[in-house]
């Protein structure tokens, strides 16, 4: 009875392990190739506004963090970086700066998301035209099904 026991638990833990890996790993291997860096180039050449990403703000952590550039358009934002990789990740615009989840969550039904992120070494966003980048003051990559925090940057 005892070893069934210890059976059980261990492979119970087993199990665990790996569907957590699998939640990591599955956005990684289902991704799409990145976009060029000619491609990030020339699209963030037209920017209006920039914002730096980095990996310190106060939500960000060892699995959910951002660095780079993200450059914002009237009709396109470009980040050239890399995100940490993650399921469900969303672009917002944001009327004020927030870098954790719990100042994010309040103000997040003013936010106007942008678009689905679904490459974690850049990507080109188009903005919808009804948005008017010049009416937010901060971008913010949000992972929508585990509601984290993933970075942020002010670009006015």
């Amino acid at each position: 009875m005892r070893r069934l026991f210890f059976l059980f638990i261990s492979h119970g833990v087993a199990l665990a392990a790996g569907f957590a890996l699998g939640i990591y790993l599955l956005p990684i291997l289902t991704a799409p190739p990145s976009p060029d860096a000619q491609v990030l180039e020339e699209s963030a050449s037209e920017a209006m506004f920039t914002a730096t990403l980095t990996r310190e703000l106060r939500g960000s952590d060892f699995v959910h963090w951002g660095e780079g550039t993200i450059s914002v358009s009237a009709d396109k934002i470009v980040h050239i970086g890399k995100l940490a990789p993650g399921p469900d990740y969303k672009l917002y615009l944001v009327k004020e700066f927030a870098q954790h989840e719990d100042e994010f969550e309040p103000i997040k039904d003013q936010a106007v998301q942008v678009g689905d992120v679904k490459t974690f070494e850049g990507f080109v966003l188009d903005v919808p035209a009804e948005v008017d980048v010049t009416q937010y003051s901060t971008v913010l990559v949000w992972c929508e099904a585990f509601g984290e925090f993933i970075t942020a940057g002010q670009y006015q």
